[in-house]
């Protein structure tokens, strides 16, 4: 299968979320900066957030970008100790339920928002 540009940007842009919630997951937690919500529901929409480009792009990717997010998620909380950080568990869930539902809300997406760049081009 041949990459497209729709490709390339979707896996660049899940690239950025990734290092963004690496160094978020990994710093102390006193530099975070307050925002609104919990601690769950900032894991849940930045898990989201990882997988949903690509999947918006390529739907079926979904089946191998959860199980990696969620590793992903499972490494981070494992390693955070290290780094004066707490695991949770409590995130794990988060992670997963993120990865889960940004998927689907990427194979929700898809058709619409193809439909919407074929009849622009």
């Amino acid at each position: 299968m041949s990459q497209t540009l729709a490709d390339r940007l979707a896996a660049f842009t899940s690239l950025l979320i990734v290092l963004l919630v690496t160094f978020g997951s990994l710093i102390p937690g006193s530099s975070l900066p307050d925002a609104p919500g919990s601690d769950k529901l900032h894991h849940f929409v930045a898990y989201a957030a990882i997988v949903f480009p690509v999947c918006v792009v390529r739907p079926r990717a979904a089946l191998w970008m959860v199980p990696l997010a969620v590793a992903y998620g499972g490494m981070i909380e494992a390693i955070q100790p290290t780094f004066g950080r707490t695991a949770d568990l409590g995130d794990v869930v988060a992670n997963t339920t993120g990865a889960l539902i940004g998927a689907a809300a990427a194979w929700a997406a898809h058709r619409p928002l193809a439909r919407l760049v074929l009849r622009r081009a």
